[in-house]
């Protein structure tokens, strides 16, 4: 593949990931619009006949790697594992 083929498919890259971004934008105000209506009507589930919208809160539990690292380095250092991936990326 030549430079002229690179440079093409790099800016159809960049176009694709341009309206990937407006896309997303978009989706999150059309959320941030329904959660705001709920919020208002002060309800957690709503059901608009085609779709059941849930908008409310969970409670999980995470481990907290920060402070075991900081209060058993030694024993956070015995776990640790190393891991080899591939990063793609242009600049």
């Amino acid at each position: 593949m030549g430079t002229r083929a690179l440079n093409n498919r790099v800016k159809k890259i960049k176009e694709l990931e341009r309206q990937k971004a407006e896309l997303e934008k978009a989706i999150e105000e059309l959320k941030a619009e329904i959660k705001a209506e709920m919020e208002s009507k002060d309800v957690k589930e709503l059901n608009t006949g085609l779709y059941v919208i849930r908008f409310k809160e969970v409670i999980t539990n995470r481990f907290d790697s920060k402070t075991f690292k900081m209060d058993y380095t030694e024993l956070y250092n015995e776990y640790l594992k190393a891991a080899v991936s591939k990063r793609f990326s242009i600049a």
